[in-house]
């Protein structure tokens, strides 16, 4: 054979080769990070430049967030379905509106249909190595069943992480400087972590979830200032316009910060991980929470963005990065998104679309034109039945101009029983700090609430108590371009009426599409057994507490 023909030869087989190992690659399933922290929000230092107005993004920083957002995408508009733990999660997984989802369309009482596929165990069969650590999906019967239950969980390290601030107190507390004792907790989150890697078995891809719980309340009072230098005062004027813009709401706020910085700082330890073995690059990595800040007003529980809208981001090397995307995106979509990334198709029930499409575009803003709108709603988070109090029903609908919310039992008390609230009568400090139930339960404890029950009877400050706490009228409507912390409801202004039956024609059509329980039929079915069972939470009377001062 001549040298040229050889040669020619020799080309056509290496380029052959070339072309197999390009088809494998191509092939190749990524892993699946996802960090998902507890009652999160929208705080990020990444959003601090898109909200066009001071906000406590300002405040944050979240460096391995941004990170993420800048070699990736950023999403500007991404909503849970529901503001409560239980059945966010329960949509998560499933990539279904909640309410499609039985028992688990609500927190108390919460119980999970095996029947319901979910994307970690269709991942798992379809070859994926799957775990978690800390919370997936709880409270409920079985706890994290969605994802494996503890067949797949990897927290033998421990779980000190998910009470952040209380543990590294502890620790400085014996001696330690706080760099010292952050790393404590470090190091479990690396040690759980490092202990699913080394399960990993053939080089399969896998599917990693990483749930702590430190954003969640309790937190220790002054924590942002002592553990992360956030100062409460530079807070002053960036709060939303429904909260109270005094110290203590301040402190509180900056304190919620400050577990959302722990959150980043364990998400950086896994990226740079995950460098380290070679692995970010075939990895996606999403980022995101499921839902607003507890303990405040508007936040968890609540159908206004600071209930509903969270951060997300998504980074997957090899796809168009940095861009901002505008689009309105549930977080029921990440289900079929994680399947489709990983090769499986997404069952038919599935009423998540996949954001693959997103991912792969190169166009910044408003990607998918359908991606116009988001339903979010809520039924049963902890309001217990024998004491009158029933699911409170709600569902919105968001757009890039309007949220309008139907309050479908407007004589109930959105944030549960009032309790021992009178007008001669209130809890004391403690309690309200620290026992969720021992008034307006679906309201955490927290220092805020303790302040706006004690200060409720001054003049300055009763708006601020009757929104966190008061009855509604059956429809909302807020105007976002005037009113972006969704503050002055408009329903009852006629200038608005054709924009209101617009929008509940459009919620209403499409939640008889997906066969919500609360439109058809009679609507009753979340009011009834199982779903308004007398599920028992510790209740504790509350002293009388002193007059309430006003706060300067």
């Amino acid at each position: 054979m001549k040298s040229s023909t050889r040669f020619l030869f020799q080309g056509i087989f290496m380029a052959a080769i070339a072309i197999a190992l390009a088809a494998q690659a191509a092939a190749k399933r990524p892993n699946i990070l996802f960090a998902f922290a507890d009652d999160w929000g929208r705080y990020a230092s990444a959003y601090a430049k898109l909200d066009g107005r001071p906000s406590p993004s300002d405040a944050v920083h979240t460096p391995n967030f941004d990170r993420v957002a800048k070699n990736g995408v950023l999403f500007r508009n991404a909503f849970v379905t529901a503001p409560s733990c239980t059945p966010c999660r329960s949509s998560l997984l499933s990539g279904q509106y909640f309410f499609r989802t039985g028992l688990g369309a609500i927190l108390q009482g919460a119980t999970w249909d095996t029947n319901i596929p979910t994307y970690p165990l269709l991942l798992e069969q379809a070859g994926y190595h799957i775990g978690h650590t800390y919370k997936v999906w709880s409270p409920g019967s079985n706890p994290n069943a969605p994802y494996g239950a503890a067949r797949t969980a990897y927290g033998k390290a421990g779980g000190r992480f998910n009470q952040f601030s209380q543990n590294v107190t502890k620790l400085v507390q014996q001696g330690k400087s706080v760099t010292d004792a952050k790393q404590v907790l470090y190091d479990e989150v690396m040690a759980n972590f490092q202990s699913f890697l080394d399960a990993r078995k053939d080089g399969r891809p896998f599917c990693y979830w990483f749930g702590p719980t430190e954003v969640h309340r309790k937190w220790i009072k002054g924590s942002g200032k002592d553990l992360w230098g956030i100062e409460p005062d530079s807070l002053k004027g960036k709060l939303p316009g429904f909260l109270p813009d005094v110290h203590e709401v301040r402190e509180d706020f900056a304190d919620y910060l400050g577990e959302i910085q722990s959150f980043d700082a364990a998400l950086g330890l896994m990226l740079k991980k995950l460098e380290a073995i070679g692995e970010l690059d075939n990895t996606l990595v999403v980022v995101s929470g499921d839902h607003g800040a507890p303990g405040f007003p508007g936040g968890k529980c609540n159908l206004y963005d600071f209930g509903v809208g969270v951060a997300l981001a998504a980074w997957w090397s090899g796809k168009p990065g940095g861009r901002v995307v505008d689009d309105f995106v549930s977080l029921m979509d990440l289900a079929p998104t994680f399947l489709e990334a990983g090769g499986v198709k997404p069952p038919g029930v599935m009423t998540g679309r996949s954001l693959v499409g997103v991912l792969n575009s190169k166009a910044e803003g408003l990607v998918d034109s359908k991606r116009s709108w988001v339903i979010t709603g809520r039924e049963r988070h902890v309001a217990k039945a024998r004491d009158g109090m029933l699911p409170y029903p709600q569902r919105s609908y968001r757009t890039k101009d309007y949220l309008y919310i139907i309050n479908f039992k407007p004589d109930r008390w959105p944030m549960g029983n009032p309790y021992a609230v009178t007008d001669t009568e209130t809890p004391d400090r403690d309690a309200l700090e620290n026992n969720t139930f021992v008034a307006f339960a679906d309201f955490d404890s927290s220092p805020t609430k303790a302040w706006l029950i004690e200060n409720r009877s001054v003049t300055e400050w009763k708006w601020n108590y009757n929104y966190a706490f008061g009855k509604r009228p059956r429809e909302e409507l807020y105007i976002l371009k005037n009113d972006p912390d969704q503050i002055k409801n408009v329903a009852a202004d006629s200038k608005y009426a054709a924009i209101k039956t617009r929008l509940n024609r459009q919620l209403m059509a499409e939640l008889k599409r997906v066969k919500d329980p609360r439109v058809m039929g009679d609507g009753s079915t979340f009011d009834k057994p199982p779903y308004s069972g007398d599920f028992k939470s510790p209740v504790r009377k509350g002293k009388k507490s002193a007059k309430p001062k006003k706060s300067k």
